[in-house]
């Protein structure tokens, strides 16, 4: 396992992380949780990514008791969570949901230290925009969260290059602790944000990035080449709102293009797709994700592939799927 520093912040990460949107709770109990955290920190896996609104804060849950019976130091991991979209979405209530006013914030943190069991987290996001909050409010709020030592940096969650920009000069012109970290989407059919819309911030603000989705959500692995397989992401009722993009024709031809490419290395398509998504050298990050311990072994197996995707692959890739991209 390689680590890369968390834009300019002292914070090292692994290359590829371990996260737990849909799986934890949804598909993977506190047992699994715990066979997968363990093989995952014993390969060199040091962050862990999460979410107040992941399976309305039971995987917060299964990721807190899994690391209390893994009982590793709580220098040798990182652990992060995200708050906007509410501990339940369905629960009535102003200041509950879609928010990132203070009082949601400064009582939302201490909801998730209590369901991971934990004094604080490393890292914790603002998880979308808010456009009915003042950045200003935002900004104090995370900043005053760090100063209360509930976590300890900051960063957002698919925010735009104006809006991280605002939020951090206003942290530099009252001395706040400042954004450091974006988290967007990146993968071959989604580009422009990380390649284009941020390059600025990389080194004004020395903006870093943990990137998720690196199979736009299974696509890139192929298994969407023939329909939706049953048990897959895809045909999960919770997820149907994926199903049209899992089977865009178009993009499926794209990832069958790739497979030659993959044949040629020894690897999978979906090591392929997370491999060209840590030779960006602005990611410091990329979250992977696993309903198994097979899965996850198979995903490390990326790093390997990586070593080995020169230029000229690297060139054909685009040609593969650029045009798709955006």
């Amino acid at each position: 396992m390689r680590y890369r520093r968390l834009g300019r912040a002292g914070l090292q990460v692994s290359e590829l992380s371990l996260g737990s949107w849909v799986t934890y709770h949804n598909q993977v109990d506190v047992d699994a949780a715990v066979e997968m955290m363990a093989a995952a920190l014993d390969a060199g896996i040091n962050f862990f990514d999460n979410a107040e609104a992941y399976a309305a804060g039971r995987s917060e849950e299964v990721m807190g008791q899994a690391l209390k019976r893994l009982g590793r130091p709580r220098l040798d991991y990182v652990v992060s969570t995200k708050f906007f979209w509410g501990l339940d979405r369905s629960e009535p209530g102003i200041n509950r949901r879609h928010t990132l006013n203070r009082k949601y914030l400064l009582q939302a943190i201490d909801g998730s230290l209590q369901r991971f069991g934990l004094d604080f987290v490393d890292l914790v996001y603002c998880h979308r925009p808010d456009p009915h909050t003042p950045i200003e409010e935002t900004v104090w709020a995370m900043s005053d969260m760090i100063t209360r030592g509930k976590a300890l940096y900051w960063g957002t969650s698919e925010w735009s290059a104006g809006e991280i920009r605002a939020a951090w000069d206003i942290a530099e012109r009252h001395h706040l602790h400042k954004p450091v970290v974006e988290q967007p989407q990146y993968h071959l059919f989604h580009r422009s944000r990380v390649e284009q819309e941020y390059v600025r911030l990389y080194d004004d603000i020395g903006l870093g990035l943990t990137t998720w989705s690196p199979l736009a959500s299974g696509l890139l692995s192929g298994k969407y080449l023939n329909g939706v397989p049953e048990g897959s992401r895809g045909a999960m009722e919770t997820m149907s709102f994926l199903r049209e993009g899992l089977t865009d024709p178009a993009k499926n031809a794209a990832v069958a293009r790739l497979q030659p490419i993959a044949d040629e290395l020894g690897a999978t398509l979906a090591q392929l797709a997370i491999a060209w998504a840590t030779k960006n050298p602005r990611v410091s990050s990329v979250i992977t994700g696993a309903s198994k311990a097979e899965q996850l072994q198979s995903n490390l197996g990326a790093l390997a592939v990586a070593d080995r995707l020169t230029p000229e692959l690297m060139a054909r890739i685009d040609e593969a799927t650029k045009a798709l991209a955006k």
